[in-house]
């Protein structure tokens, strides 16, 4: 691995993956779902399953990593030899770094889209339009295959450019961005407060409401728990290559947890005191971000700030989980392909942006394409690493680590008390795998 080199300090690691961790599954997905699952019967939920089942299988990935220091095959490889089992188990980093390249290759394409609306709402494009204005805005940006490949490109090639340095790079701008986030995402908040609808969304998230809890309820915020943590594609485990030795595997992942969900419920403070205030229903779906909060926020005093900086943050949080999918594949590229660093930008770059073809197509030329069961072209592609290839390899890392590990490196990694280790164990072990095993079995439903 020609980028092994430690990250310089526990804080930037503790960045890093924040950065890793926060996406569109927390700014864009978390709201709509939110939204469209009861609130706070959904937000409590999502917590319980971040803690039994997106913590035990983030910390498996991260002391994969760090107890192989190298590539994720490399370092499956290299633990399962050690510990008499066989070196297939490498099949699994596999599994995951092709899942990461898949859901790089969509990811960007939506990051796009992203880019797309971030420099209209510095022009204040959105001033004065109306729900039919703002969403045939969005339908011809789909349209446009130039813009939306434009856009694509752009996004990768930002991407590769700060992966160009590989642990350095990705130290340096999650150093300014994940800060600059969080500063972002408090100007909204107090911004928020002063809205009439302000009160009720603080109520709709976190007054109990048990009654909303249903079976469909659970397994949407068993998925979107699943789905936000970066967990499955071996990215955390790329990451874990660089972790410093002395730092606390579980310290991290629960500061990160923590930060990752308060990302998530500052998004959805903002946004559900918009959708209040402007008596717009909770259940606006995808559309949420491009279409209801653009003429939503049209109306309301610096409006065009507030877009701009919902934009802004969103693609601060794209970027930063971007680099974190691309650095499997470039570690892959590295290893297998004998690729220099810059080899290996160039060529993921290539690659990825030619995969990314398939969901960008779909909102135009291959619009009409349907796939087994009626599904369209977008849904079908993005299907596949997030409802079979995330949830598969997760299973088996938490196997991989609970079953297969010696046990001697697994304590030795985790250092925790002998009772947090016998419940973390029991976790990773029996708790985990079933809620996984849960999310694939909905996923293919």
């Amino acid at each position: 691995m020609s980028s092994s080199s430690n990250l310089i300090s526990n804080k930037a690691f503790i960045l890093a993956v924040t950065g890793a961790a926060v996406g569109l599954g927390n700014i864009w997905r978390f709201p709509y779902m939110a939204g469209e699952n009861g609130g706070s019967a959904f937000l409590l939920l999502y917590i319980v399953f971040v803690l039994l089942m997106g913590l035990p299988v983030m910390m498996s990935e991260i002391l994969v990593g760090r107890a192989g220091r190298a590539a994720p095959v490399k370092s499956f490889q290299a633990l399962a030899e050690k510990a008499g089992h066989s070196r297939r188990w490498g099949i699994v980093a596999l599994g995951g770094t092709l899942a990461a390249f898949m859901v790089l290759s969509f990811y960007s394409v939506v990051a796009g889209w992203c880019l797309h609306y971030f420099g209209l709402s510095l022009v204040d494009s959105f001033s004065g339009q109306g729900s039919t204005e703002v969403a045939n805005m969005f339908s011809d940006l789909q349209d446009s295959i130039p813009l939306v490949l434009g856009f694509h490109g752009v996004f990768i090639f930002l991407t590769m450019l700060v992966s160009l340095r590989g642990a350095r790079g990705i130290q340096q701008l999650s150093n300014v961005l994940m800060p600059l986030l969080y500063v972002l995402l408090g100007i909204l908040v107090i911004y928020a407060a002063g809205m009439s609808g302000f009160s009720q969304a603080v109520d709709y998230l976190f007054k109990p409401d048990f009654s909303k809890i249903s079976t469909d309820i659970l397994i949407e915020a068993m998925g979107h728990a699943f789905f936000t943590l970066a967990i499955g594609a071996c990215c955390l485990t790329a990451y874990g290559a660089y972790m410093p030795a002395g730092q606390s595997i579980a310290r991290v992942i629960l500061l990160v947890a923590v930060l990752d969900v308060l990302v998530a419920l500052m998004s959805g403070i903002s946004i559900f005191s918009i959708v209040f205030t402007q008596h717009i229903p909770t259940s606006s779906g995808p559309g949420l971000m491009f279409i209801t909060l653009p003429y939503a926020l049209a109306d309301l005093p610096l409006g065009g700030v507030a877009v701009a900086l919902f934009f802004g943050v969103m693609v601060i949080a794209t970027w930063t989980s971007s680099i974190n999918l691309a650095e499997p594949v470039l570690m892959l590229a590295e290893t297998r392909f004998g690729c220099s660093r810059k080899g290996a930008v160039t060529l993921v770059g290539v690659l990825v942006w030619l995969a990314g073809l398939i969901p960008a197509f779909s909102f135009n030329i291959w619009k009409d394409v349907k796939m087994p069961g009626g599904m369209d072209l977008f849904s079908f592609y993005t299907a596949i690493p997030t409802n079979f290839l995330l949830p598969v390899v997760s299973l088996f890392v938490v196997i991989f680590v609970g079953w297969v590990m010696r046990k001697a490196t697994v304590q030795r990694e985790m250092a925790l008390p002998p009772v947090f280790h016998m419940l973390w164990m029991g976790l990773i072990r029996l708790v985990a795998p079933v809620l996984v095993i849960i999310v694939f079995a909905a996923g293919l439903s």
